[in-house]
């Protein structure tokens, strides 16, 4: 009988989910009320398949065990747009870093078939990765951090739920009657 493998599932960070998710309605969840009569079906589903896309993306998993890593999304969106990857530990011959255009830094796993594969940097419990890579993949992480502070995302999650909250009062506040728009107003 084989022995069963370990295997370490490290999801898309849930403060970063949280944060995108709560953008995207801040940004789309006006427009089918602002839209003409016409439209507002058309919105709303279109935001609807939206949220599904963006939950896609958002539902990354990075895979690790005795074997190796494997970065996937679920059966569900993957056929669409993303397949991910997957390597042996024996096959990890590095961790390139390359400068990106706002200053920060992403590294790519080089692989022994000189094939790179971006390292997943905004996952739950990155620093427990990274020990699962350097011990298994017997390559030096030291140095090696998130994409960007936390304090971006909580900065960023703080505005999008000001934004929403301020939108559903809007909204409130011109339904009840609170609020009149201007008669040309596209939604009127």
């Amino acid at each position: 009988m084989a022995a069963a493998t370990s295997v370490e599932r490290f999801g898309l960070s849930p403060l970063i989910r949280f944060t995108l998710l709560t953008l995207y309605l801040a940004f789309v969840l006006p427009l089918p009320l602002l839209a003409p009569a016409a439209l507002r079906g058309w919105m709303s589903a279109g935001l609807v398949l939206g949220l599904l896309l963006v939950l896609g993306l958002l539902s990354e998993q990075v895979e690790t065990d005795t074997e190796g890593i494997r970065v996937l999304y679920p059966a569900w969106i993957r056929w669409l747009f993303r397949r991910g990857w997957c390597l042996a530990w024996s096959d990890i011959r590095a961790l390139v870093p390359v400068g990106t255009s706002q200053g920060g830094t992403v590294y790519y796993v080089k692989a022994a078939n000189r094939k790179h594969q971006l390292l997943p940097q905004r996952i739950e419990r990155f620093d427990q990765f990274l020990t699962l890579l350097q011990e298994r993949g017997a390559v030096n992480t030291q140095g090696i951090g998130r994409l960007t502070p936390p304090w971006t995302y909580q900065l960023l999650a703080v505005l999008a739920v000001f934004m929403v909250v301020a939108e559903l009062v809007t909204t409130l506040a011109v339904t009840q009657g609170w609020i009149s728009l201007p008669a040309g107003f596209p939604g009127v």
